[in-house]
């Protein structure tokens, strides 16, 4: 029986409520058998800024790197607002990315048949909706240099943030989209501003050569990144596989997931290059924030961390049949009527984060029997 070792990071806010209900989804599949996961727990962002003076410690970033996963809660609040820009809670999480090298974000956009009516757009547009949103995670605006706000002569502030991309970066994202595709349904939108950045020129032709390269069997089509948005909303199920930029794919990703219901029904996984015996360094995180407002209240919606952990199953441990039959308890937990705040409906019973625990191990185990 293999062994799998998980490093859990909760963080703040309504990190540490809905990292409690992946623990006891962890707890299920230890009984059942198949695998152990061993897990171990340490701080990050505001958590670890209270106790460490830093977002992230050395000690746990090496625990990070060595760990078969990590399953990240959430970053930041208020109190912590005004704590230098390099330290702020976030940074801990962008220094995961950047030292893991995870390169690769993917963030799917799914939407449960008993979820249709909670999208804000209508039924027919949403329901079967499945997108797989592929962001590049390490490169681009959230890191190019220059960064910074100078004072000019003139005395008023100026802001740059500068758009950086290589060409290898660029491939070996190209490179995991039409892998990926090639187990769906064989199509990428390739979505970039080429008509007027110049990273968006390169995106295009880099993409392009990786097609004709690596792309054997799959359709490719390239998308503006502003038009992408807007047929987004328009028809959805026209996407399978978007490939994107760091910047674009932090907005895209978020406005298909509101096609879903909630934020909070989403999980995303982050995922470095395979090494010589094929494992990569992965990071698993739902993709909703730390909630400050609702956070300790047990109102927060555990389903995007737990089905993170689903996604672990599938891309880290090879535990395919075992993250389908996550994903089939979370579904039977909802077509039980049984909603959080986020995903409330009319006619439908409220529960809190504990409840809707309750009622995925409920599921786990009927389906498991």
């Amino acid at each position: 029986m293999p062994t799998h070792n998980l490093l859990l990071l909760p963080g703040d806010g309504i990190g540490v409520e809905v990292m409690a209900e992946v623990e006891r989804v962890l707890a299920f599949f230890n009984g059942m058998g198949k695998a152990t996961f061993e897990a171990s727990s340490d701080l990050v962002g505001g958590a670890a800024i209270d106790r460490h003076g830093t977002p992230l410690t050395d000690a746990a970033l090496d625990k990070a790197q060595r760990a078969g996963a990590v399953l990240f809660g959430s970053v930041g609040g208020p109190k912590w607002d005004r704590v230098p820009y390099d330290i702020r809670p976030e940074a801990g999480l962008l220094r995961l990315r950047r030292e893991m090298d995870l390169f690769a974000n993917l963030r799917p956009a799914i939407c449960y048949p008993a979820l249709a009516e909670a999208s804000s757009l209508k039924r027919e547009i949403v329901e079967g909706l499945d997108i797989l949103i592929l962001r590049e995670l390490t490169g681009g605006t959230y890191f190019g240099e220059p960064k910074e706000i100078v004072t000019l002569e003139s005395g008023e502030k100026r802001a740059v943030d500068t758009t950086v991309y290589t060409t290898r970066e660029i491939e070996r994202i190209a490179r995991v989209a039409f892998d990926l595709a090639r187990k769906r349904s064989g199509k990428v939108h390739s979505a970039e501003k080429r008509n007027v950045m110049k990273t968006g020129v390169l995106w295009h032709e880099v993409v392009t050569e990786t097609h004709q390269k690596h792309g054997q069997g799959v359709e490719l089509h390239h998308i503006l990144a502003d038009n992408c948005a807007m047929q987004l909303v328009r028809n959805p199920k026209q996407f399978d596989v978007i490939v994107c930029d760091n910047l674009f794919g932090d907005i895209l990703s978020d406005e298909a997931a509101m096609m879903t219901g909630s934020l909070g029904m989403l999980p995303s996984a982050s995922l470095g290059a395979p090494d010589a015996s094929g494992r990569r360094k992965a990071l698993y995180e739902p993709v909703h924030g730390s909630a400050p407002d609702i956070a300790g209240q047990g109102k927060a919606n555990p389903i995007a961390s737990i089905a993170s952990f689903g996604m672990a199953l599938r891309y880290s441990f090879e535990m395919a049949r075992e993250a389908d039959l996550l994903d089939k308890a979370i579904a039977g937990a909802l077509g039980r009527g049984l909603r959080t705040g986020d995903i409330m409906q009319p006619n439908m019973r409220l529960v809190g984060t504990a409840e809707m625990g309750d009622a995925i191990v409920e599921e786990l185990a009927r389906l498991a029997a």
